[in-house]
């Protein structure tokens, strides 16, 4: 709301005359956010190994989700021999960036998921049995799935830009790959070092957001 806001003055320059005042602060004061209302899932126990970590990546295969840059840090952690599983979920279309193939052959010992899961309660079931999910978006409105791995007891991994900063806490923040790389080998070393990074899911639960669409929509 912010941006488009800030803007408002820039559109104005162009009305030749009769221009209206004011108009930011009176949309202002009318206007509230209202995040994009998940359905978070009943979660199940669901056993996590204590040694050996397990990373999720749960993205479209496309390139605005920065998959070259993920494989660069996951190709790394392999490189220097330390110790973990990984699951590659997320919609597949045609245009499949190259790196996807090229981690399929490369971390064979590694992938435990690779693959779009269409069946809901299994695709939870992945995220619940996972430490990290990871995101290296380019580009991100919202982050559905990076709020669905939180939701299932993942450390969510994000870039410090985006929409990321106003939806998880800065424990969960990285700066780049260097950044990124250093963080998953420290919890490939131990991962036990993994912090509760104590969010609040009530203001993007369906069942509290529906209801004031509703509302406001006056359906």
């Amino acid at each position: 709301m912010q941006s488009f806001l800030k803007n408002i003055p820039k559109v104005i320059k162009f009305i030749p005359d009769h221009r209206p005042k004011s108009v930011e602060t009176i949309i202002a004061n009318k206007s509230r956010v209202l995040y994009f209302p998940v359905n978070f899932p009943q979660l199940f126990p669901v056993e996590k190994s204590i040694y050996l970590l397990h990373i999720v990546w749960p993205h479209r295969w496309e390139f605005d989700k920065g998959p070259d840059d993920f494989f660069d840090v996951i190709f790394r952690l392999k490189e220097e021999k330390l110790p973990f599983r990984l699951s590659i979920l997320g919609e597949t279309y045609e245009d499949i960036p190259d790196v996807f193939q090229k981690a399929k052959n490369e971390l064979t010992d590694e992938i435990i998921h690779f693959g779009f899961v269409e069946d809901k309660e299994k695709y939870f079931k992945i995220l619940s049995s996972s430490h990290i999910a990871v995101s290296t978006a380019k580009h991100e409105f919202f982050g559905v799935s990076m709020l669905e791995a939180a939701y299932c007891g993942c450390f969510p991994l994000v870039p410090n830009g985006l929409v990321y900063p106003e939806i998880f806490p800065k424990i969960c923040l990285y700066t780049d790959k260097e950044h990124l790389f250093k963080l998953l080998k420290q919890f490939c070393l131990d991962p036990n070092l993994l912090q509760n990074c104590d969010m609040k899911f009530d203001d993007y639960c369906d069942k509290k957001l529906v209801p004031e669409y509703l509302k406001i929509l006056e359906i």
